[in-house]
């Protein structure tokens, strides 16, 4: 008997409805069921790489995610706006978040080191910690030992640097360390890498099995308020706590105290996720970027919904769209929060309309709420917002009803002839929610911009306010049953 794992989102009857048409197409079962069961995934585990400077962190998140993509120069004024990437090994995929870039000289090295370990371990379901073998381990390599064990997360140790057989002693002596077996690697090379993979991989959970109906996995919901230093968002989580902050979870020594809090608004207890400000203590000058998008990675990846603050009295930065993007890439549903919306005068509320147009575009289905965290204005409109982006997040659509819907856009907008040739939507299939996944099988590549058009389709006719959507393609080969992924 199938279980829901096997088909993704579908139940049996739909299932098997879903497979004769298929069939039909010319499409084998095996490539259809592992097409659902790849889009279909619940959210992805997280791995955090963590270690003293110039250990090889962004080396060997390169060598994990299989692309020269994370900085690997560790100097003062390096900062970064992604810290998290998508990496599969053995057919299992999972996100990797890199430590690599810190400001080492404005805190010192112990303080520095302590504090990027612990945003990202905070978040993480299991832990790499890079050790230079050639060297040993240190003071510093101790004091992240010390915040591993506090954490109790699951930790691989990577002795890196090992060359070839004559490092190995090197790599045997971080036996002392207390974290287990030591993993001999050299991240420029590729030495071992695989080996301590295959470790990752046991340390991590299996990715969670999608849920269908709306229910949360338990407990209150979860949202993050996120958005660039100094926007207001511990003004407004003061504004919306009023006296009935909780603290509901405090891990103890840390450089910075970080806290969930229960928070009751619209007769409905929620979680809000510790992110605003983030709270003293941690000061730093040129870092600041750096850090503050790695406690909004850390904020966005434990939460269901993400309330981005923009700040309304400037101009909409580049730095706003990026953390719009790192929300949107999570998959999170979505809530747009304009603060200080007191503020504005008719000029500044003119301009500020026509910025939202033309640097907003790719959120434009989020749900939107003009307020002052100052002052109170419009807090009430905040949860309604939350409650229809949560909706959205959660919608499934029946496979019946998306391919009549797909039969008749199809019919009225077909894709654009290209070389000869005019490639179909045959059928599709919701393989997933929270965010709403969509595979789609076709008899020819489908260009960018009309998988645009199908998304805003999608969204006119089944609502999806306030969730991004995935849409991912299998193309039929033009022999049989073959088909491959685009």
């Amino acid at each position: 008997m199938n279980d829901q794992h096997d088909h993704g989102a579908l139940g049996d009857a739909e299932y098997a409805e879903f497979m004769e048409l298929a069939a039909e197409e010319g499409f084998d079962a095996d490539d259809v069921e592992g097409a659902i069961a790849e889009a279909g995934h619940g959210p992805l585990p997280v791995l955090a790489v963590v270690g003293r400077p110039n250990v090889g962190k962004s080396t060997l998140v390169n060598r994990i995610i299989g692309r020269r993509e994370a900085v690997v120069e560790d100097k003062p004024g390096v900062t970064r706006d992604r810290v998290t990437y998508e990496a599969e090994w053995a057919g299992r995929r999972f996100k990797v978040v890199d430590t690599g870039g810190w400001e080492q000289d404005v805190l010192g090295i112990d303080a520095a080191v302590a504090a990027q370990a612990e945003y990202a371990i905070e978040t993480a379901d299991a832990v790499v910690f890079v050790v230079d073998a050639k060297v040993g381990a240190t003071d510093s390599d101790e004091a992240v030992v010390k915040l591993l064990r506090r954490a109790g997360k699951p930790v691989v140790l990577c002795a890196n640097k090992v060359d070839g057989q004559s490092g190995e002693s090197d790599a045997a002596s971080l036996w002392s360390l207390g974290l287990g077996q030591p993993h001999p690697v050299s991240s420029l090379h590729g030495r071992g890498t695989g080996d301590m993979l295959d470790a990752v991989l046991e340390a991590l959970p299996e990715a969670p099995e999608q849920s269908f109906g709306g229910a949360p996995v338990g407990g209150p919901r979860r949202i993050a308020l996120i958005g660039r230093p100094n926007v207001g968002k511990s003004s407004l989580l003061n504004k919306v706590a009023k006296e009935d902050r909780v603290v509901v979870n405090e891990l103890a020594g840390t450089t910075r105290d970080p806290v969930d809090e229960l928070i009751e608004l619209g007769g409905v207890t929620w979680k809000f996720v510790d992110t605003a400000g983030i709270r003293k203590k941690v000061h730093l000058q040129q870092g600041a970027d750096y850090y503050a998008s790695l406690r909004t990675a850390a904020a966005v990846e434990k939460a269901e919904v993400a309330v981005i603050l923009i700040d309304t009295t400037e101009t909409i930065s580049v730095q706003d769209q990026r953390i719009i993007t790192m929300a949107v890439d999570a998959g999170r549903a979505i809530v747009i929060a304009y603060n200080k919306w007191d503020e504005l005068d008719e000029e500044r509320r003119y301009y500020l309309e026509r910025e939202i147009e033309t640097e907003m575009q790719q959120v434009s289905w989020a749900p939107r709420v003009n307020v002052s965290a100052l002052t109170g204005r419009h807090m009430e409109k905040l949860v309604p917002a939350i409650e229809t982006a949560l909706a959205g997040w959660e919608t499934r659509v029946p496979t019946g009803r998306l391919n009549a819907f797909l039969g008749e856009v199809v019919a009225a907008h077909p894709h654009p002839i290209r070389g000869g040739k005019q490639p179909r939507i045959l059928f599709g299939t919701q393989a997933g929610s929270k965010p709403p996944r969509f595979v789609l099988f076709a008899s020819g590549f489908l260009e960018h911009g009309y998988r645009r058009f199908i998304e805003r389709r999608l969204r006119e006719e089944f609502g999806f306010e306030g969730t991004p959507i995935h849409i991912s393609v299998r193309v039929r080969e033009k022999r049989g049953a073959q088909y491959k992924k685009k």
